[in-house]
């Protein structure tokens, strides 16, 4: 039986033989333009088009910057616990499930060390997909504990930052986080230890008033946003209209808060490059 017919309506499709694309497929990025799913993976997930950066989480970014994807995950067990009893229009407990079984995480932050270019290299990324990437009393910890290890390996660091900020339902725990980030940080530069800090879309609140700006080079990806608080609070506290493009990466750029800013193809070989000529060692091509 063929899979339509004619009638005087024109030519018509039996219901039982339509089919549903299936999801997943193609993207469309902001500006429009739509591309492929896989050739979008093969593109570091940015849209050949027009240079749109898509939001990926510490899977994608370990598979980027990690040799063969071969790295071991540092304290991938560390949970968060409810030390407030939180609930606003819902138990915390019950976000952080709703969170594990969505995303498949334990937490906001993933760490771990593996080889990239040939190197030792240790690295704390942040997922947006759990809960926002907010910085709670797990965030802090694991990434404290990576660069512990770092500290006892010689190994360099690198934190990639994703995230809207502290996480309310642990109010000052979560604050406390942004002190022992920074002091942890600190005696890696004490010991001379590199410290690599990129700013992916969004990197805002405690992140960016913290180990977010605290590297000895801060970059970030294109057209990121990065700032402290939102536009309309800055608008209402200065008083002032803002400029276009404010707390765009390019905008910080220009300001003098970033060093460079690198396009995802080029993170691994650009990362390495500064390394290389830190540490005088040899530099892959």
């Amino acid at each position: 039986m063929a899979w339509f017919k004619r009638d005087k309506k024109g030519i018509t499709t039996p219901t039982e033989a339509k089919k549903d694309t299936p999801k997943g497929l193609w993207y469309k990025s902001p500006t429009g333009k739509i591309v492929d799913a896989e050739q979008l993976k093969n593109n570091f997930y940015v849209s050949p088009e027009d240079g749109y950066h898509v939001r990926v989480g510490s899977k994608e970014y370990f598979e980027i910057m990690f040799d063969n994807n071969e790295f071991k995950e540092l304290n991938p067990d560390i949970l968060s616990k409810d030390p407030l009893n939180f609930e606003d229009t819902k138990k915390y407990t019950d976000r952080l499930e709703a969170a594990k079984k969505k995303t498949g995480l334990n937490d906001a932050v993933r760490t771990a060390v593996g080889k990239s270019n040939g190197h030792d290299l240790v690295i704390a990324c942040m997922d947006f997909s759990f809960i926002g990437g907010s910085m709670g009393s797990v965030v802090g910890e694991k990434i404290a504990r990576a660069a512990d290890y770092s500290l006892k390996n010689n190994i360099p660091f690198m934190i990639i930052s994703k995230s809207g900020g502290a996480r309310m339902m642990e109010a000052a725990l979560s604050l406390m986080q942004l002190a022992k980030t920074s002091a942890k940080l600190a005696q890696l530069a004490e010991a001379g230890i590199p410290y690599i800090s990129l700013c992916t879309d969004p990197t805002t609140g405690g992140t960016t008033a913290s180990f977010a700006m605290l590297g000895d080079i801060n970059i970030a990806e294109p057209g990121a946003l990065i700032g402290f608080a939102g536009p309309r609070v800055v608008r209402d506290t200065t008083g002032k209209e803002l400029p276009e493009g404010f707390q765009t990466a390019e905008f910080v750029l220009e300001k003098g808060f970033l060093d460079f800013i690198v396009p995802r193809s080029e993170l691994k070989k650009k990362v390495n490059l500064y390394l290389g000529l830190i540490l005088n060692r040899a530099i892959a091509i």
